[in-house]
């Protein structure tokens, strides 16, 4: 079999991959590699990315157009934006890379029916230590067709130049030569209960506990602060759970026969049900501190539960930026409400 020219599988990278692979595309390598369950997939690596966006400089500026942009320029910021996010988005992608894409994309099927997949961003720029660029770049559910996959990877790419990451990148002072973006590209997870967890307390910092949040479907109902998820702060150590706050959680999102995802109404009898069990909740407990141990430092973690298998997937592990930053000027204490670990909604992610 010949070597791809821009794929790469999860088995096969690392953290150390992220100049290559993304934030995402490391991180969910890292797991794999570690051997914390992840749904299947591929990376089409930056070089894909780097190879449209110079064939496009070969036409016009792009690079140079983002970094003229003043910090305050909110007007031209828009302009470029629309400008550059259409040209990748209707650029052709090489003969070879579709190719590869198109191959990798049926091998994830297993000679079955064509898989539905997620289609992640993975910036280069995101989920580091020193910085978070979550959210900032598109994500895909439920692709099922080859001719998406590829198309959603181009929008993907061309969300590197939206208003909200062109605005980030220069009110950071980024070069645009060191941005580049991967795309993750993974068996969608038929979640019957999605969430994420935080291995150290998102409110107070405190690392005795780790909270977890949870709602029925998949995790982008949640994450868009459509429903009101459950929350648990769970200890450590013992596995206490000293928080269990169970919403109303009116609706879940679900696969569109169609394509895509709907929004779904949950039924009467769940909507005030838990969406864990205790077992699953010290499951994820077990998880994370497996993950925490394995990169040495507190995470923001992503999991589902598949509906039919009842397994703990994760999607994403990312380092907790916001309390390991303060650690360097003041320690985090523990605080004797644990209510006080979940009084604020958990931010949102991609």
């Amino acid at each position: 079999m010949s070597v791809a020219k821009y794929i790469s599988w999860f088995r096969d990278i690392g953290l150390d991959d992220r100049p290559k692979v993304g934030g995402k595309g490391g991180s969910l390598g890292e797991l794999q590699r570690a051997g914390i369950p992840v749904p299947p997939g591929f990376v089409v690596r930056t070089e894909a990315f780097e190879a449209l966006i110079d064939a496009l400089e070969r036409q016009s500026s792009l690079r140079a157009r983002v970094e003229e942009l003043a910090a305050d320029d909110l007007e031209g910021m828009r302009s470029v934006s629309h400008e550059l996010r259409a040209r990748v988005e209707e650029a052709p992608l090489p003969a070879d890379l579709q190719q590869e894409i198109r191959d990798a994309y049926e091998r994830l099927g297993e000679s079955g029916p064509p898989p539905s997949v997620a289609v992640r961003s993975s910036a280069t720029t995101e989920d580091g230590s020193d910085a978070s660029f979550a959210g900032l770049q598109d994500t895909y559910l439920w692709v099922t067709q080859a001719d998406l996959v590829l198309r959603q990877i181009r929008s993907c790419w061309a969300s590197l130049y939206s208003l909200e990451s062109l605005s980030y990148r220069r009110r950071q002072g980024t070069a645009e030569s060191a941005v580049a973006m991967a795309v993750v590209v993974q068996i969608m997870v038929d979640a019957r209960t999605a969430g994420v967890m935080f291995t150290r307390s998102p409110i107070s910092g405190d690392r005795s506990v780790i909270c977890i949040e949870g709602a029925w479907g998949l995790g982008s109902a949640l994450v868009s602060g459509e429903v009101t998820p459950d929350r648990w702060v769970v200890a450590k150590i013992t596995g206490e759970i000293s928080v269990r706050d169970v919403s109303d959680k009116a609706i879940r999102h679900a696969q569109s026969p169609a394509g895509g995802v709907e929004e779904l109404a949950v039924e009467d009898a769940l909507r005030r049900e838990s969406c864990l069990s205790d077992e699953e909740v010290q499951s994820l407990r077990t998880i994370g501190r497996q993950v925490e141990r394995h990169y040495g430092r507190p995470q923001d973690i992503e999991w589902a539960i598949d509906r039919h298998t009842q397994q703990i997937l994760l999607l994403q592990s990312r380092p907790e930026t916001v309390w390991s930053n303060k650690d360097q000027q003041a320690a985090a204490t523990r605080i004797s409400d644990p209510l006080q670990h979940v009084m604020k909604v958990f931010g949102g992610r991609r």
